[in-house]
C-alpha cells in the first residue's frame, strides 16, 4: 500500500485500504473552528449526541482571534460554553491557527489522522499525517462517533528530479505545480513527493506545500517524513513513533516525473490561485497592500526572510502591510528574535497569531479597487475582501512592499513608487428569495441552470462575509451573489431548477452553507463534471442531490431546457430536445443517506 492507504487501514477495521473503498475510520483528533464551530454544536444538541472522547475534540478560535465582529464574539462564547459543558479543550483566540496548533501541540503525528471545519486541514501533509476539512454534520459525527466514513482515494506520486535553484521558495514549488496541474487535473487524488531536494525540505516549506493542497483539487498532498520532522513530532508528542512510508510495490495511478531545476519564481494573478506566471511576466504591477501570514507562510522561517529584507527599510509610501504569525509560539519567537521591531519600524502593522484576512476576519481584508500581494493560499474574488489579491512568497511581498509594486528582493528600486489615482467598485444589491419546501424522489425534472464555468470555489457559491448565517431560511438570498453573470441567481431561480456545472464545483472552503443555500432556494440538485471534496461530503451528507457525468455534450442541453434526472439509474434526460446521456448513478451509502433525510 501507498501511505493514504496504509493511514486509512491502519484506522479501521480492514488490513487493506484500496482505492474506492467506502471505510468508516478513526479520528486521532476532532475539530472544530469558530466558525463552523457554532453549527457543529447546534447539531450536536439538536440530535441530542454524547461526545465520543473528550480528550481528542477541541475547538480553535483562528479565524476572527480578537473577537472584533460581534457574530463571531457570539459564536466564540456560544461554543466555550457548550466546551465548559462538556469538558473540551478550546484553544482560544491567544493560540493561533488550528491546524498548526495540531502539530505544534502533538495532536497529529506521522500516520496519524484529523478532521476540522477548516478546508485546509490537508496541511498535515506535510508531517505523513490524514487531515481532512469536513463540514459541520460530519465534524459533529466525529465528536459523537469518534469516526467518520470515507472513500480511500486513488493516489498520484511526483518525483522531483534535478536541484532547487537559489533563493527558489516552498511557495514558488507549489505555485510551479499549480500551474501545471491547474485547479482539477489532480482532482480527488492523494499525492506523494519524492526526491532529494523533497527530503531536504523543511518542516515549515511541506507545511507552505501541503496547504495548497485544496487549491489544487487534491485530497491530501503528502510527504514521507524525513528526519527534522520525526524528530519534531516526538518531541511534541512526547513519545517515540514509527515511521509512515509507502511499500515498494505500491499501487499509483499516476506518476510524474518533474524537473525542479527549471522552476522559477512566480505569483499568481487575482481570481485563481492556479494562474500562476513568472514573476518576471507579470510586470511591475502597483499595490496598495501586502500581507504575510496565513496558514501557508506565517511560519516563523517565513517571517525570518521578510525579516531579513524588510531590516532598516521602510514600507512604501500609502502601502498597507499587515502581518500575522500562524501560532503564538511564532510569534513568541518574533520577539525574542527581534523581527517584531524590524517589521514595526519598517510601518508593518503585526497581529495576534490567527487566519488573518482569509476568513473575512482579524486583519487583512482589502476594499473595493485595492490591488494586494499575499503570502496566502486563495486569491478568490471576494476571498480576503472586495479587491485583487496577487499570490507569492514572503520574500517577494516583502519586497514589493518596500518598492510599492510587485517585485523580488533583487530588484528593490532605491526609491519606491508612488501613487497618482485609484480606483472604484460598485456591487449589486442581493435579492431575497424565500425557501420552498422540496420532496425526495429519485426521479426528478425540472428547469436547466447550464453554468459552463470550472472551479466555482465556495466563495462564489456563499460568500465568506456571510458564514455568521446559521439560519438556512436566509441563505438562499446570497447564492453564487459572488459569481460573475450570475449574481441575479437568487432573484430568478424558482423551486423545482436544476444546476448543470463543469469541473471541480465547490472547490475551496468547508461552508456548509454553500450546500444549504441551494435547499433554502428550493433547488432540486446540482449536477457537475467533477466537484470538491469537501463539498461532495457535504451535499451528500445534507441529503442534497448531487450527481457527476462524464461527458454531457451529447445532451445538447441549453440553459432553460427541462431536464429529467434518473438518481438510481444514473440516467440524465433533456425533454426539451428528446435526448439523453449516461451518468453516475448515486452509491449505496448515498442513497442510503439521502432516502434517510441526511446523515442524522
Amino acid at each position: 500500500m501507498n501511505i493514504i492507504e496504509k493511514i486509512i487501514a491502519n484506522h479501521s477495521k480492514y488490513e487493506v485500504a484500496k482505492p474506492g473503498d467506502i471505510v468508516d475510520i478513526v479520528i486521532d483528533a476532532r475539530a472544530a473552528r469558530d466558525f463552523g464551530g457554532p453549527n457543529v454544536v447546534k447539531t450536536l444538541e439538536d440530535h441530542s449526541l454524547s461526545i465520543h472522547d473528550a480528550s481528542k475534540t477541541f475547538f480553535t478560535f483562528d479565524t476572527n482571534p480578537t473577537g472584533s465582529d460581534q457574530k463571531y464574539a457570539v459564536n466564540q462564547q456560544l461554543v466555550r460554553l457548550f466546551a465548559r459543558k462538556h469538558n473540551l479543550k478550546v484553544y482560544d483566540i491567544d493560540k493561533g491557527i488550528g491546524t498548526h496548533l495540531m502539530m505544534s501541540e502533538g495532536l497529529a503525528w506521522p500516520g496519524s489522522t484529523a478532521v476540522t471545519t477548516d478546508s485546509h486541514a490537508n496541511i498535515l501533509g506535510a508531517i505523513g499525517a490524514f487531515g481532512q476539512g469536513m463540514g459541520d454534520q460530519d465534524i459533529a459525527a466525529a465528536f459523537h462517533r469518534g469516526a467518520v466514513w470515507f472513500k480511500v482515494p486513488p493516489s498520484v506520486k511526483i518525483n522531483l528530479h534535478g536541484h532547487r535553484p537559489a533563493r527558489l521558495s516552498a511557495k514558488d514549488i507549489v505555485l510551479n505545480l499549480l500551474n501545471r496541474f491547474g485547479a482539477n487535473d489532480l482532482l480527488g487524488y492523494s499525492v506523494e513527493f519524492y526526491g532529494d531536494e523533497v527530503d531536504r525540505l523543511s518542516l515549515d516549506e511541506r507545511i507552505t506545500i501541503a496547504s495548497m493542497g485544496t487549491e489544487m483539487g487534491v485530497i491530501i498532498l503528502l510527504f514521507p517524513p524525513n528526519d527534522e520532522v520525526m524528530q519534531y513530532c516526538e518531541e511534541r508528542t512526547g513519545r517515540t513513533l514509527p515511521r509512515i512510508t509507502a511499500d515498494a510495490d505500491a499501487r499509483y495511478d499516476k506518476v510524474f516525473d518533474i524537473d525542479i531545476s527549471t522552476f522559477v519564481p512566480m505569483v499568481s494573478r487575482p481570481g485563481k490561485p492556479h494562474d500562476a506566471i513568472a514573476i518576471k511576466e507579470a510586470g511591475k504591477v502597483k499595490i496598495d497592500s501586502a500581507f504575510i501570514g496565513s496558514c501557508t507562510n506565517g511560519r516563523i522561517e517565513d517571517l525570518r526572510i521578510a525579516g531579513r529584507i524588510l531590516k532598516g527599510r521602510k514600507v512604501a509610501p500609502g502601502v498597507v502591510l499587515k502581518i500575522v504569525p500562524s501560532t503564538d509560539e511564532v510569534w513568541q519567537q518574533c520577539m525574542d528574535e527581534g523581527l517584531l521591531r524590524i517589521f514595526k519600524d519598517a510601518g508593518a502593522l503585526v497581529s495576534n497569531a490567527g487566519c488573518a484576512g482569509c476568513a473575512a476576519g482579524q486583519v487583512g481584508q482589502n476594499g473595493p479597487g485595492e490591488i494586494t500581494i499575499s503570502t496566502g493560499n486563495r486569491n478568490f474574488p471576494g476571498k480576503q475582501g472586495k479587491g485583487y489579491v496577487y499570490l507569492a512568497s514572503p520574500a517577494v511581498v516583502a519586497a514589493s512592499a518596500l518598492a510599492g509594486f510587485i517585485t523580488t528582493e533583487d530588484e528593490i528600486p532605491a526609491s519606491p513608487a508612488l501613487f497618482e489615482k485609484g480606483s472604484g467598485y460598485v456591487q449589486d444589491g442581493l435579492a431575497v428569495t424565500e425557501k420552498q419546501a422540496t420532496e425526495k424522489p429519485t426521479v426528478i425534472e425540472g428547469r436547466a441552470w447550464f453554468i459552463r464555468e470550472d472551479n466555482i470555489d465556495t466563495d462564489m457559491i456563499f460568500h465568506n462575509r456571510n458564514l455568521a448565517i446559521t439560519d438556512i431560511k436566509e441563505m438562499g438570498q446570497y447564492t453564487f451573489d459572488n459569481l460573475q453573470g450570475y449574481e441575479d441567481f437568487s432573484k430568478k431561480a424558482k423551486a423545482g431548477d436544476i444546476v448543470v456545472v463543469q469541473k471541480n464545483f465547490g472547490s475551496g472552503s468547508s461552508r456548509q452553507q454553500a450546500v444549504d443555500c441551494f435547499i433554502s432556494l428550493g433547488v432540486q440538485a446540482v449536477i457537475a463534471e467533477s466537484f470538491g471534496a469537501i463539498y461532495e461530503r457535504n451535499a451528500i451528507n445534507a441529503a442534497f442531490p448531487i450527481m457527476t457525468y462524464s461527458n454531457i455534450d451529447e445532451l445538447q442541453l441549453i440553459e432553460g431546457d427541462t431536464i429529467r434526472i434518473d438518481f438510481e439509474k444514473g440516467l440524465i434526460e433533456n425533454l426539451s430536445r428528446k435526448t439523453s446521456v449516461q451518468a453516475n448513478p448515486f452509491a449505496d451509502v448515498q442513497l442510503e443517506i439521502y432516502q434517510q433525510g441526511g446523515l442524522f
